[in-house]
């Protein structure tokens, strides 16, 4: 097959599926992961060649199990997406329930160390790819109230400059690509009554960053709603 081959995880809805179905219009092969097959399916119906993965992202066998199957299907993987995440408790410290705390870390950060380790692995074998990770300005500058975020987020950050470096002898680049305020129903829960952008244009930036040639690393993007209090933010 001559398509390059993306993962995208947490496909199944939200900046997942527009990721996925932009990435699909611009004629990657996508293979979709997520909890939830029905919800998955709904994404391939808007993606020309997708192969539908269920997958636990944050479960090591599920992991393990989802990549050789798109490697086994495909034979190639050129980019990994790791999109999936949840939004976390919110409330002062002293309310966080500790479960949901890692909760939140083992979907958010686990979850990325592991199917960037799977596809790291193959990367290096094959020659090569991309991995970007859906950061979160919340990582470099918190919110109130959304320390287990904030934190797994800042987490992703640090593991995606150590992908980077681990990455170069194979040729592995490895992309931070941190949004504010796009309209989902994840970031929603965060913003209130402050501007928003259309997710489709964070999509259309991450294919571009994807269609980058070899050679090129984008090491971190970030992209928000004009006008959002971020820049000064603290």
């Amino acid at each position: 097959m001559d398509n390059k081959v993306a993962v995208v995880t947490g496909a199944g809805g939200g900046l997942g599926r527009m990721f996925a179905q932009a990435l699909g219009a611009d004629g990657w092969s996508v293979a979709l992961l997520g909890r939830t097959r029905e919800t998955l399916e709904e994404t391939a119906a808007g993606v020309a060649d997708a192969l539908v993965v269920v997958c636990d992202v944050a479960d090591e066998e599920s992991v393990a199990g989802a990549f050789d199957e798109i490697t086994g299907h495909y034979g190639r993987l050129d980019l990994l997406v790791n999109n999936a995440g949840v939004p976390g408790p919110t409330g002062e410290l002293h309310t966080i329930d500790p479960a949901e705390w890692r909760r939140t870390f083992e979907t958010n950060t686990t979850g990325v160390f592991l199917c960037t380790q799977a596809a790291f692995a193959w990367m290096a074998d094959n020659g090569g790819g991309r991995i970007i990770n859906n950061g979160s300005i919340a990582g470099h500058s918190p919110r109130a109230g959304v320390a287990a975020y904030a934190a797994s987020k800042a987490a992703v950050a640090s593991l995606t400059v150590s992908t980077s470096l681990d990455g170069r002898p194979h040729g592995i680049t490895a992309t931070e690509l941190d949004i504010g305020n796009a309209r989902t129903a994840l970031l929603g829960s965060f913003t209130g009554s402050e501007p928003m952008f259309d997710a489709a244009e964070a999509a259309r930036l991450l294919v571009a960053v994807a269609a980058m040639p070899a050679e090129v690393s984008v090491d971190q993007v970030t992209v928000t709603a004009a006008g959002m209090p971020y820049l000064g933010r603290g």
